[in-house]
């Protein structure tokens, strides 16, 4: 079982200490968004990192379609990697949708997690008034209908939406490369999954603590949103980012990495020991 899996979902571990930090990452990526991000916490913690199934290395036999066609089959992915891993207490930072992977996956069994920070995170991307989450259904619907007429056309489109800031174009690139490397029927799969999910009514059942980066100018995840989560989580903070667009891991790793340690730093959550070498 715990080989099955870290095969399965191509994990991989990191770092000089026994305080265990999981990377998730956003829609249509692997393990490698984290590059510029992980190297600064494997001195002070077990750094894990994985991909899910259908996506970067893992195991594309795996893949059931409906399992992944609903959001609970990535949080139970997370849930056999702590599982198999035997976590207590993890920190978990996901990207996007993986912020409520995670989420959702610390209400399942909260003794994993000590920590949630979620970069970019949203409950709900359709707007439902008074709420506002960015899209109309149907302008989601007509996103998806362009990802199975025009595949290439719909990975560069989304990939500058995504990023929202022509400075930053060669990480618009990269994502657009990931977003192509990915089979098209699992991508969408996912997006389906993830962008008509709606987690509004989970957040008040969360009990571990949590930290909401916020980033400027993102037209997936706007400041309200940020600011609904906060408001309605329990234990969480809020911390508006300089980096502009949905992926600050990417285009702004040394801010990303900076306002982590300052939360873990001000929750005293780091703890230094032994290194645990690779998987």
């Amino acid at each position: 079982m715990i080989q099955k899996t870290i095969k399965r979902n191509n994990v991989h571990i990191r770092g000089k200490g026994k305080k265990p930090l999981i990377f998730a990452a956003g829609f249509g990526c692997d393990q490698t968004v984290w590059n510029d991000v992980f190297p600064a916490f494997e001195e002070d913690y077990q750094v894990i990192l994985f991909d899910y199934v259908g996506f970067g290395n893992s195991d594309i036999t795996a893949f059931d379609f409906m399992k992944y066609g609903e959001l609970s089959g990535y949080v139970q992915d997370l849930l056999d990697i702590c599982e198999a891993l035997d976590l207590k207490d993890a920190v978990f930072v996901g990207h996007s949708v993986s912020s409520m992977i995670g989420l959702l996956a610390s209400i399942s069994k909260p003794e994993y997690f000590s920590r949630l920070i979620m970069i970019a995170p949203s409950p709900s991307y359709v707007n439902d008034p008074p709420y506002f989450g960015g899209f109309e259904k149907k302008d989601l619907l007509n996103l998806i209908d362009l990802m199975e007429k025009n595949y290439i056309g719909w990975a560069n489109a989304f990939s500058i939406t995504l990023l929202n800031n022509t400075a930053k174009a060669g990480v618009a690139k990269d994502l657009e490369n990931r977003f192509c490397s990915t089979d098209p029927l699992f991508a969408n799969t996912f997006a389906k999954a993830c962008f008509f999910t709606d987690n509004r009514k989970d957040l008040s059942n969360v009990t571990v603590p949590s930290l909401i980066l916020q980033c400027s100018e993102d037209v997936i995840a706007p400041r309200v949103v940020g600011e609904y989560l906060h408001e309605n989580m329990p234990n969480s903070t809020i911390a508006y980012m300089k980096a502009i667009g949905h992926c600050p891991h990417m285009s702004d790793p040394e801010e990303t990495i900076q306002l982590i340690k300052n939360y873990l730093l001000e929750q005293s959550a780091p703890l230094i020991g032994e290194g645990v070498g690779e998987v």
